[in-house]
């Protein structure tokens, strides 16, 4: 998918998200964290996160609200970008940082994070798949490989809030 089909899809989406993302801080992940989204080809219980991470370029505080999987004691994000050409701008955020803030409903943590390789990649993939069948149409429509990004606590931290972000969501 071109990167212009990306930005149209993202612009479409983007009241939702703001909506989701401020939903999910006003009631500190009591509300956000399942969503139904058969309307965009997915699951009517699906799981969402947040992700709090440093602008590489603007050090400003960021929070993206993001689909993830629990497996293996570690939380999965994809950095799907609905398919597009390029990576989206949260996951070259984290690449430049050894640690990131991630929030499941009403609990959050510092965590230490990875990509899986090989079976592993390959078995974390089918999970995400199988919770979110969408990720499989974004697949096929760019030559990139979708990144996996794997999280694990290290630390309990509070839960974010409206006032941690300095910055909109970034595809």
């Amino acid at each position: 998918m071109s990167d212009a089909d990306a930005a149209a899809i993202g612009g479409r989406r983007r009241d939702w998200v703001s909506e989701h993302r401020a939903m999910y801080l006003r009631s500190g992940g009591t509300e956000g964290h399942i969503m139904d989204l058969v309307p965009v080809n997915g699951l009517p219980f699906s799981a969402h996160c947040l992700i709090r991470y440093k602008g590489r370029k603007t050090g400003r505080t960021l929070i993206t609200g993001l689909c993830h999987g629990i497996i293996g004691g570690e939380v999965a994000i994809c950095a799907s970008k609905g398919g597009a050409d390029t990576h989206p701008t949260w996951y070259l955020n984290i690449l430049a940082s050894e640690t990131i803030d991630f929030q499941v409903a009403t609990q959050a943590y510092r965590a230490n994070w990875r990509e899986p390789v090989g079976a592993e990649r390959e078995k974390v993939w089918n999970h995400m798949v199988d919770c979110f069948p969408f990720y499989a149409t974004y697949q096929k429509s760019t030559t990139r490989i979708l990144p996996l990004v794997m999280m694990k606590a290290i630390e309990a931290i509070p839960v974010f809030t409206e006032q941690d972000a300095q910055g909109d969501r970034q595809y």
